[in-house]
C-alpha cells in the first residue's frame, strides 16, 4: 500500500482488511519463535491461521482526526504470520515485535507502533458454517515466555449444534468459540469432554 494513496482510499482498505498507509519496516529484529499446540483434539484442523496484532500508542498526537468528531481515530494492524507444522497438532512461526515501520502518516507526527499480541483461528476444512476456533495471548505474557491454554468442548467441532430458540431449532454458522483457561468454568458434564489449544513464545536466537 503506498504512501501515495488518498487518506480516504485507505481508510476504505482498512475496513476490507488491510494496512492502510502503514508500512512494514523492512529489517525487523525483535524475533520470537511461537509455537502452537492443539492437544487432545476430536478432529484435525486443515484451515489454521496466525496473526500478530500491532497497534499505534499515541494515536492521539499523529492518527488522522475524522472530521465529525474532532477526535483521532484508533490505528491498528494484524499481520499474517506464516505457521509450519513441525510435528502431528504442532505448528511453529516467527513474530517481529517491530514488524511494522514507526512514521509520519498523516502529518501530525511519528505514530509509533507497538505489538499488542498473538492469535490464531483454527477450523476443521475451512468451511464457513464450521466453528472458528480462536486464541489471543497479550504481548506482555507472550514475551514473557508464558504459556497459554485454552479449553474448548469437543461438541462445538466440526461445527457448534444447533441451539433451541424462539422459531424452533436454529444452526449456528462460523460460530467463534473463544474457550476458557480455566476448564471448571465449564458445567461439569462438559469437563470430560474438552480439548485445549496452546500458544506461547521465547525469544529467537536467529
Amino acid at each position: 500500500m503506498s504512501q501515495d494513496l488518498s487518506t480516504d482510499a485507505a481508510e476504505a482498505h482498512v475496513e476490507n482488511g488491510g494496512r492502510g498507509l502503514a508500512k512494514l519496516n523492512p529489517q525487523p529484529r525483535q524475533a520470537f519463535d511461537v509455537f502452537l499446540r492443539v492437544h487432545n483434539a476430536p478432529g484435525p484442523f486443515e484451515r489454521i491461521e496466525a496473526v500478530a496484532q500491532y497497534d499505534v500508542a499515541n494515536e492521539a498526537e499523529c492518527g488522522r482526526i475524522n472530521p465529525a468528531t474532532g477526535t483521532a481515530g484508533r490505528i491498528t494492524s494484524q499481520e499474517p504470520v506464516a505457521l509450519k507444522r513441525v510435528a502431528d497438532d504442532e505448528y511453529h512461526g516467527t513474530v517481529y515485535l517491530d514488524r511494522m515501520l514507526d512514521e509520519d502518516y498523516y502529518g501530525r507526527g511519528v505514530c509509533q507502533w507497538k505489538f499488542s499480541g498473538t492469535g490464531a483461528l483454527l477450523k476443521a476444512t475451512g468451511a464457513h458454517e464450521e466453528t472458528r476456533f480462536l486464541t489471543f495471548i497479550d504481548a506482555d505474557r507472550f514475551t514473557a515466555g508464558d504459556t497459554l491454554t485454552l479449553y474448548y468442548p469437543r461438541r462445538n467441532y466440526p461445527r457448534a449444534a444447533p441451539v433451541e430458540g424462539p422459531y424452533g431449532m436454529a444452526s449456528i454458522e462460523d460460530y467463534p468459540a473463544s474457550g476458557n483457561e480455566d476448564p471448571t468454568d465449564y458445567v461439569p458434564e462438559l469437563r470430560d469432554a474438552l480439548f485445549s489449544i496452546s500458544l506461547s513464545a521465547k525469544e529467537s536466537k536467529q
